[in-house]
């Protein structure tokens, strides 16, 4: 099945991920009042719309500011980089169990956008003039050496980041040497879309 590459397919239809893409059974179908809500306050700062990980990503000034991604049970606007915000508001949680810094914000109803919106734009805010800056977050020394680019895609994929944290470790390493080859970004995001199936299968990265 082909992911997206669009983001009105995304509002419209899904991510593509699975075969309850362009049905009602979508998830995105259940929050549509609350995703666009989301959408809107990130075009309303100025962010560049484009698709990453099959999903709606928000960017400036060449860097990834934040992601909307919708589940069974809940809606999320995830913030890249997130150890570079101050949450003020105490609104952030943990996007996964790779996650080493609480940068996701969870809706389990259409209706908690709005009274959020103000601190939304203070966080998004907060991540582009650090975008326009350069500044960096400082980097967190793993047990394993995970690309960026796999990290922010279990990030953005529970169920991609359950089946490969139930990996052995062999396996998991398996994956991350292989990625650290590819010298492009574009090349290692192309690679884990590649191996996806296979992590969800329980495989390594060199198993058929």
């Amino acid at each position: 099945m082909a992911m997206i590459s669009n983001a009105d397919e995304f509002f419209s239809k899904g991510c593509g991920r699975c075969v309850r893409f362009a049905t009602l059974d979508c998830s995105t179908r259940l929050w549509t009042d609350g995703l666009n809500d989301l959408r809107r306050i990130c075009l309303d700062m100025g962010l560049d719309e484009v698709v990453k990980w099959a999903h709606p990503t928000y960017m400036h000034a060449g860097r990834n500011i934040a992601l909307i991604s919708a589940f069974r049970d809940d809606f999320r606007l995830s913030f890249m980089n997130p150890s570079l915000l101050n949450d003020t508001e105490g609104v952030l949680v943990p996007q996964g169990p790779n996650s080493l810094t609480p940068g996701t914000i969870r809706f389990t109803d259409v209706g908690q956008v709005s009274p959020l919106g103000p601190v939304i734009r203070s966080y998004l805010r907060q991540l582009m003039d650090h975008a326009e800056a350069g500044t960096q977050p400082v980097k967190v020394v793993r047990e394993i050496d995970m690309p960026d680019e796999l990290a922010e895609a279990l990030d953005a994929d529970p169920e991609l980041a359950e089946a490969f944290h139930a990996l052995t470790p062999g396996r998991q390493r398996s994956y991350m040497f292989n990625l650290n080859q590819a010298k492009q970004s574009a090349t290692r995001m192309a690679r884990i879309e590649k191996f996806r199936d296979k992590i969800i299968s329980g495989k390594g990265a060199m198993e058929r």
